[in-house]
């Protein structure tokens, strides 16, 4: 677990924060469980117990410390109970929300920029799977991630404009059209084809983090995306 979250250390997240986190977390992972991304709290001034908010690939997970620390409450939300997420960025960081079929709202406040645009992403990549109906996909296990860590370490960092608002980081869907592929090569279908489900997935998680940058569209992304899940 200590080698598996070096990667979250690197978006102004508290070291000592993640290391309770993640020494309370090992109990309670299911099987085929992975941490895609710990978010957590970066309130104004000195704060000894802040929260977080966990994502991994079967759920949200809010974390609340307690008693100066020595207990937590965990409080989870499976991704097929997720509505919706939203993203609204003020002046002292963001706060990340989202909405659950039965009409619940949750939210978590004061936090950093970089690591609420990284959680919206991610929750929107799960959600989009599940929608897909992706279910047959292989687990994302650690050998998967290390990869997916070394795919993603190729891509040169981009500095990106700070958003205002938060409608400016969401797609705006009303006067799209998706884009008709165009015929591919019998001969490029066959290399695809080929792919494994890991690299079929490094491939989508490189197109995720092209779109972060602002290198591809939206509508660029989705079509890429679909092609890829039908070879899955």
């Amino acid at each position: 677990m200590k080698e598996q979250i070096k990667k979250f250390l690197n978006e102004e997240q508290d070291p000592k924060a993640i290391e309770k986190v993640t020494s309370k977390l090992q109990d309670i992972l299911m099987k085929n469980e992975e941490v895609g991304y710990i978010a957590v709290q970066k309130k104004p001034g000195l704060t000894v117990l802040p929260d977080s908010i966990v994502l991994t690939n079967k759920r949200i997970i809010i974390c609340q410390p307690k008693n100066l620390g020595l207990s937590m409450n965990f409080i989870d939300y499976t991704w097929d109970d997720i509505e919706g997420t939203f993203v609204k960025e003020n002046i002292l960081g963001s706060e990340f929300s989202f909405s659950t079929k039965t009409d619940m709202q949750v939210s978590i406040d004061y936090i950093p920029k970089i690591q609420a645009r990284k959680i919206f992403t991610y929750a929107k990549e799960q959600l989009d799977i599940l929608k897909n109906g992706a279910a047959s996909a292989a687990p994302i296990t650690n050998e998967v991630l290390e990869s997916l860590i070394g795919e993603t370490e190729m891509i040169e960092e981009i500095e990106t404009e700070e958003v205002t608002d938060f409608a400016e980081i969401m797609p705006v869907v009303s006067n799209y059209t998706e884009p008709v592929a165009e015929p591919v090569p019998a001969s490029a279908e066959k290399k695809a084809s080929e792919l494994s489900q890991d690299e079929l997935f490094a491939k989508l998680q490189n197109y995720k983090k092209l779109l972060d940058n602002g290198l591809i569209l939206q509508g660029e992304y989705d079509a890429l995306k679909k092609e890829i899940l039908s070879q899955m």
